[in-house]
């Protein structure tokens, strides 16, 4: 199989843990001086955002002067992941991936298998509901320039904990009502109420995601006739799925979890993806389009059902890289070998987070249940530049042990330092395990998660090292949802396209090859029993699961463009098509070329490992930065 290259990369700074992104904006990121050698810079590959390391950096606030060059120095590599191998032998070439973030635009594969889109945004006629009639000119007339103003500036959460009242002069139910309309249709996400004070009438208006409005949620009439959810095409740009559930949850007063999705999709990126909603309407969802800043919605549709994660048949994915240094030829070679072969079907990068403690230590010490070594790991002080104060709770809790003295060196308890810590404090430290269940179980079980996937990456490292890219006697497929261990004559007419490796757990079976063999003396080796894999606490007793070795991405297209303005998107968006923009003109010739390519992937697949392979490059951060960091000096 074919061996890494070294490969020098361009590192965007902008995609640092804890860096905030600059929202609303798709610019291109500001390039180091290169040395003339260095005609063309290589890819930064920016992780998908299935899941990020629990890292201390996602706390809000300023940099204390570090580096990212000091803070990744002590950053994982691939080689540490079990990321060691290529399917193909193509001479990788380089190129810069997420410029913008309009270069990466991911579109969900709904249930039905098809490619979701945001391509109408009027609402669903109801029989049973007559329309609300648009204001006349002269309704809209109410407000004065003043008070549209100050409505204006709250609607902007400028004031969100504020309220505009305004006084009803000629007080009649007719001029309250058009004042309530007028504010409704004019300023989108606020709310008004009619108070009496001092025995003069007032309307005071209030922003739908502030303090009054969450305390006292007003109820809505919903027709029996009509699906209980409101299903729609969420597209965003710039903003991870969580994030948007939030902002619409804030305008709409709701609980976040009254929102269903089937996945999680990139924050750096252009994406579309389907969103449920219990109860609410879709002439409510549409109006948000009015004030919303980098989400749209559309495509409503009422259903009764809401929508459940994993139940998506994958992404579809166009993705441009630019500044390519590889020839016409090199390009096809590369993309030809992934469309008939695929690539290894690794976990990528993210899943292992960014720090100097790798996210699958902690989850190997919970699995051995040494719950000391969890605090240790996650609390103790660590090589590489930090936040300042992170750097101060460390030291604190190294010399003190007391978790009320290092919490009050954090000024944001979010982050999981200061999680643990809390519950430290609430509980003791003779009670870590009911402490540690102060995080989010998502964190908690991401720490497990990412040790079985570095086991599940090296040991088909040692497969595709072994056996190479036919299936063997020992291998195993799946039938319906059991796994088959191949006969050598089963094996002869197998693909390898077919086998699949397991993650490590009680569920399982493993290959009877001497590599299946190499998933004990891997867990033996980390102080784990692979016949007891269910744990005391049963939220981290793993089942195991099988993963296909080699995926081949379906859908697959590419082209070579030519290009001479950086700042000029080469991708039609959704929302382009809905505002009638033209879609780029390619040159026949200019300063730059980029490699434009589509692929579908199926769910929980790395659309970075699919890059590794055609770029043939080290996509840890780490990585990039160290070579990024030589081209300064």
């Amino acid at each position: 199989m074919a061996e890494p290259e070294h490969v020098s990369v361009t590192v965007q700074v902008g995609e640092k843990r804890g860096c905030p992104e600059e929202e609303g904006k798709d610019t291109p990121s500001k390039k180091p001086k290169v040395e003339k050698d260095h005609k063309n810079g290589d890819p930064p590959v920016k992780v998908d955002e299935e899941e990020e390391g629990p890292d201390g950096e996602a706390v809000d606030g300023e940099e204390e002067g570090e580096t990212f060059a000091d803070m990744m120095k002590h950053g994982l590599t691939e080689l540490d992941v079990g990321i060691l191998r290529y399917v193909s032998d193509h001479e990788g070439f380089s190129g810069i991936l997420k410029e913008r973030y309009s270069d990466f635009v991911v579109h969900e594969i709904n249930r039905q298998g098809k490619i979701v889109h945001l391509d109408d945004l009027s609402v669903p006629a109801e029989a049973e509901e007559a329309p609300e009639p648009e204001p006349k000119p002269e309704d809209c007339d109410v407000l004065t320039e003043e008070q549209k103003k100050k409505l204006g500036e709250l609607q902007l959460f400028k004031n969100k904990e504020d309220e505009v009242s305004i006084e009803v002069i000629e007080d009649t139910k007719e001029k309250r009502t058009l004042l309530h309309k007028a504010i409704k249709t004019q300023f989108p996400g606020i709310e008004t109420k009619t108070e009496e004070k001092e025995g003069r009438k007032f309307i005071v208006a209030y922003h739908a995601a502030g303090k009054k409005a969450l305390a006292a949620p007003r109820k809505h009439f919903w027709p029996k006739n009509r699906g209980s959810f409101c299903h729609f095409v969420l597209y965003k740009e710039n903003k991870d799925t969580m994030d948007a559930i939030n902002v619409l949850s804030k305008f709409l007063r709701l609980r976040p979890n009254m929102f269903s999705y089937m996945g999680t999709k990139d924050k750096r990126a252009v994406t579309v993806q389907e969103i449920a909603v219990l109860k609410i309407t879709a002439e409510r969802l549409s109006h948000l389009n009015k004030c919303l800043m980098n989400l749209k919605l559309g495509n409503f549709c009422y259903k009764n059902h809401p929508l459940k994660l994993g139940e998506l048949q994958g992404n579809h994915f166009t993705i441009v890289i630019r500044n390519i240094s590889g020839t016409d030829e090199q390009v096809e070679q590369a993309m030809t070998s992934i469309k008939a072969t695929g690539f290894i079907n690794y976990y990528g990068m993210q899943r292992f987070g960014t720090t100097a403690v790798p996210t699958q230590q902690v989850g190997k010490a919970i699995l051995r249940n040494d719950w000391n070594q969890v605090v240790d790991l996650i609390l103790k002080p660590r090589p590489g530049a930090e936040k300042e104060f992170l750097v101060r709770c460390r030291e604190e809790w190294a010399k003190s042990q007391d978790p009320e003295a290092a919490l009050k060196k954090l000024p944001n308890k979010r982050c999981v330092e200061g999680q643990l810590l809390r519950g430290l404090s609430m509980y003791g430290k003779k009670n870590i395990v009911t402490a540690f269940g102060m995080l989010p179980r998502n964190n908690r079980l991401m720490y497990v998660h990412s040790y079985q996937s570095v086991v599940w990456n090296t040991m088909v490292s040692r497969r595709i090292d072994a056996f190479g890219l036919k299936a063997v006697e020992g291998d195993l497929v799946l039938k319906g949802t059991t796994a088959h261990v191949l006969s050598a004559e089963e094996a002869e007419t197998t693909s390898i396209h077919d086998t699949v490796m397991p993650l490590p757990g009680f569920d399982v079976i493993y290959p009877t090859h001497h590599v299946g063999k190499g998933y004990r003396e891997l867990l033996t080796a980390d102080g784990l029993d692979i016949d007891n894999m269910r744990h005391k606490v049963k939220d981290y007793s793993l089942a195991g699961a099988y993963r296909r070795i080699i995926i081949r991405p379906t859908d697959v297209s590419w082209e070579v463009i030519q290009y001479d303005d950086p700042r000029i998107s080469l991708v039609h968006s959704d929302f382009e098509k809905l505002e009638n923009k033209p879609a780029p003109v390619y040159n026949k010739e200019g300063k730059h070329r980029a490699l434009r390519m589509e692929f579908s992937l199926p769910p929980s697949t790395y659309a970075t490992m699919a890059i590794r392979e055609v770029l043939k490059v080290d996509t840890s951060i780490k990585k990039q930065t160290q070579l990024n960091t030589t081209w300064f000096n």
